[in-house]
C-alpha cells in the first residue's frame, strides 16, 4: 500500500533563492575564468614584447633557442634522461624504506629506545644540514677512494647520496604525519589486541601518509629535479649529455632542451600534487563552505 498523504517522500527541490544563488555563482565563475584568461594573455604579451625588444634578444635567441641545435641534441639528451629516470626509481624506493625506518625510530616510546631515537635525530640533523651537492661529492669520490669496493658506476653512488639526503627530509614529514594521528587511535588499536608493529602498520601509517601526501609529493618532485646533480660525478645523464652537446656545438640550446625534458617529466606529478591538495582541502571543509 502506497502512502499518498502529505508525509509521503518527495524529491528535493531547491528554493528560488537557492536557484538564484547557484546562477550567481555560475556567472561569477565564468567571469573569473574570462578575467584570468585575458590577464594571462596580456601578461604573456607584455613579457614577450619586453624580451623581443631588448637589445641582446637576437644574440640570446641564437645562443639559447636555436631550433637546429635543439633537434640535433634532443636524442642524446633523451638518452641521458632515461638514466635520470632509472636513478629516480631506485632512489624513491630507497628513500621510502629508509625514511620510514627513521620516522618509526624517532617515534618509539620507552627509555630503552633512547639510543635509536638519538641516532635517528642525529642522522636527520646531519643530512638536512649538508647541501646535496656536497654529499654527492663526499659519497661519489670519498667512498671509491677508500678502495673497499671494485669499480662502481657513478650513478650508483649518486643514488646512494640522494637516498641519504632525502631520507632525512621525508622522515621528518612522515614523523609529523604520525604524530598528527590522535593518541586514542593507538590506544584503541592496542586495546583490540594489536601489537605495536601492527598498530603502526594498520592504523597509524595509513592515516599519517594520507595527512602528509601533498608534502610527500612535493619532496618527490624535488628529488626528480635533483637527480640531475649526479652529472657532477661523471654519469652521462640528461645534464651531462647537454653539457657534452654544448661543448660540441658551442651553443647553450642543449641546456634548454634538458631543462624542458625535466619540466615535462615533473609536470604530471606537479598536477597530481595540486589535485591531491585540493581534494584534501575539500574533504576537510565539507559542510563548512560559506
Amino acid at each position: 500500500m502506497t502512502d499518498t498523504g502529505p508525509r509521503a517522500a518527495r524529491p528535493f527541490e531547491p528554493s528560488e533563492i537557492e536557484l538564484e544563488r547557484r546562477a550567481y555563482r555560475r556567472a561569477r565563475g565564468r567571469r573569473s575564468v574570462l578575467i584570468s584568461a585575458v590577464s594571462t594573455v596580456v601578461f604573456a604579451a607584455v613579457i614577450w614584447l619586453v624580451l623581443v625588444n631588448s637589445p641582446g634578444w637576437a644574440r640570446v635567441r641564437e645562443t639559447f633557442f636555436d631550433p637546429q641545435v635543439a633537434i640535433a641534441s634532443f636524442p642524446r639528451v633523451l638518452e641521458g634522461l632515461w638514466l635520470n629516470v632509472q636513478v629516480l626509481v631506485f632512489a624513491t624506493i630507497g628513500v621510502a624504506i629508509l625514511s620510514t625506518l627513521l620516522a618509526v625510530a624517532r617515534t618509539l616510546r620507552g627509555a630503552v629506545f633512547t639510543p635509536l631515537r638519538l641516532l635517528a635525530a642525529g642522522y636527520t640533523d646531519l643530512f638536512r644540514g649538508i647541501p646535496v651537492l656536497l654529499v654527492l661529492y663526499l659519497i661519489g669520490f670519498g667512498i671509491p677512494a677508500l678502495g673497499l669496493t671494485g669499480r662502481v658506476p657513478a650513478q650508483v653512488w649518486g643514488t646512494v647520496a640522494l637516498v641519504l639526503c632525502y631520507s632525512a627530509y621525508v622522515s621528518e614529514v612522515l614523523r609529523a604525519g604520525m604524530e598528527a594521528v590522535h593518541p586514542s587511535q593507538r590506544l584503541a588499536a592496542r586495546s583490540l589486541g594489536l601489537s605495536h608493529a601492527g598498530t603502526l602498520r594498520l592504523i597509524v601509517m595509513p592515516q599519517a601518509v594520507r595527512k602528509v601526501t601533498p608534502a610527500l609529493m612535493n619532496d618527490f618532485v624535488s628529488l626528480m629535479k635533483d637527480v640531475g646533480l649526479i652529472s657532477v660525478l661523471g654519469a652521462v645523464d640528461a645534464v651531462r649529455a647537454a653539457q657534452i652537446e654544448v661543448a660540441t656545438s658551442f651553443n647553450f640550446t642543449p641546456y634548454v632542451v634538458a631543462g624542458l625534458c625535466f619540466v615535462i617529466l615533473a609536470w604530471p606529478f606537479i598536477r597530481i600534487t595540486d589535485a591531491v591538495s585540493a581534494r584534501a582541502q575539500r574533504r576537510e571543509q565539507v559542510g563548512g563552505v560559506v
